[in-house]
């Protein structure tokens, strides 16, 4: 059973659907545990999504590592955390066919989530396209059956696994976008003209990857481009965690404490966000 309310997900399924209909763009920022899913909920974020590098950082292992049953522990967290919508990074659906993967899309929504991503790769290769639409197609049917409107992202994997064939890349995505994908997503596209090659070139919503070193532009520029959503990976996470390996090193190499210093929020504003 789910956390949450039959009425309460219906609802925060249908905010997540306006938002992807929506003539704007706007950013779904990727918690990893309660408090930031809390935090980013006061900033005024309108959806959340977990991350997978994220939760497995978290529990002290490397990308990729984490069970189905940690990844849709954590997404029942932040649901629980925030009045938001919650989408799951559900990598390639935790399985290896379609029954399995129709499972974790069961799974993800008793756990409070109204939208996930399923990837085209799997142990770190990516798939034929007619495996990879086997497997989306069983999400789909399982996201079909579900009593509200589970947004569904398909992800085309290329450009993370050294396949820079943008060709290749938008001919699967307007493949998954035919299988009934709700929004479309090829992590790794660094350059004006490879997003709007990708959003001209399909009808859905298109998700860009944002907030790393290899894109650099702004919500406004995404949007011009064609862009109806932007998340962010493991990128706060990952400001998180360089900003504690900063300071620790700090101490453990000069022995001085200048990390406290500058930059570091007080104990009572971060209070605020958990009171």
């Amino acid at each position: 059973m789910s956390l949450l309310t039959a009425e309460d997900q219906y609802r925060r399924a249908e905010a997540f659907a306006e938002l992807h209909a929506g003539p704007d763009v706007f950013v779904i920022a990727n918690a990893w545990d309660a408090g930031t899913a809390k935090i980013f909920t006061a900033l005024g974020f309108r959806a959340l999504a977990t991350t997978s590098a994220g939760i497995a950082h978290s529990l002290g292992l490397g990308d990729g590592a984490i069970s189905r049953d940690a990844s849709l522990a954590n997404a029942r967290a932040l649901a629980a955390a925030t009045h938001l919508p919650v989408a799951g990074d559900l990598e390639s659906g935790f399985a290896a066919d379609g029954d399995g993967i129709a499972g974790t899309i069961r799974l993800a929504a008793d756990n409070g989530l109204v939208g996930g991503s399923i990837e085209d790769a799997v142990d770190g290769a990516v798939i034929p396209l007619g495996e990879a639409l086997e497997h989306l197609a069983a999400a789909i049917e399982a996201a079909r059956a579900l009593p509200f409107p589970f947004t569904l992202t398909a992800r085309a994997e290329n450009f993370l696994y050294g396949h820079d064939d943008l060709k290749d890349t938008i001919a699967r995505l307007q493949a998954y976008e035919a299988a009934g994908a709700d929004v479309l997503f090829a992590p790794g596209l660094t350059t004006e003209e490879q997003i709007r090659a990708v959003t001209s070139e399909v009808g859905k919503p298109v998700n860009v990857l944002a907030g790393g070193a290899r894109l650099n532009a702004t919500v406004e520029q995404l949007g011009e481009w064609g862009v109806r959503r932007i998340s962010l990976g493991s990128n706060l996470s990952r400001a998180a965690v360089s900003a504690a390996i900063a300071g620790a090193r700090e101490i453990a190499e000069r022995g001085t404490f200048e990390f406290g210093r500058s930059g570091v929020l007080p104990h009572a504003e971060i209070e605020g966000y958990f009171g």
